[in-house]
């Protein structure tokens, strides 16, 4: 059983900055990689940006160069900058990863940009 606890979301205004921490209950490294998701209302979840197990990331083309997911191993932690944040950037964030052939998700953290 693998869990995953985001903290960090909250109410920001358009231009501002946060960071998401996605902490794990087990070894970052366990897994083939990390990633970090968003629901708007009335929308399909998306990804958002992807770590692997070997350090790559990927992001979706709406938050490139805005957006930065990183890792602490030591922490069992993976964060997401969010800079320059956009109205359009408003949703529940998720991480999320797999182990074995199950999807392991966190309850999810809200992020609110203002205009």
């Amino acid at each position: 059983q693998v869990q995953l606890v985001e903290s960090g979301g909250g109410l920001v205004q358009a231009g501002g900055s946060l960071r998401l921490s996605c902490l794990t209950s087990a070894s970052i490294l366990s897994f083939t990689a990390m990633d970090w998701y968003r629901q708007a209302p009335g929308k399909q979840r998306e990804l958002v940006a992807s770590v692997s197990f070997g350090g790559g990331t990927n992001y979706a083309d709406s938050v490139k160069g805005r957006f930065t997911i990183s890792r602490d191993i030591a922490k069992d932690t993976v964060f997401l900058q969010m800079n320059s944040l956009k109205p359009e950037d408003t949703a529940v964030y998720y991480c999320k990863t797999q182990f074995g052939t199950r999807d392991y998700w966190g309850q999810g953290t809200q992020v609110t940009v203002s205009s």
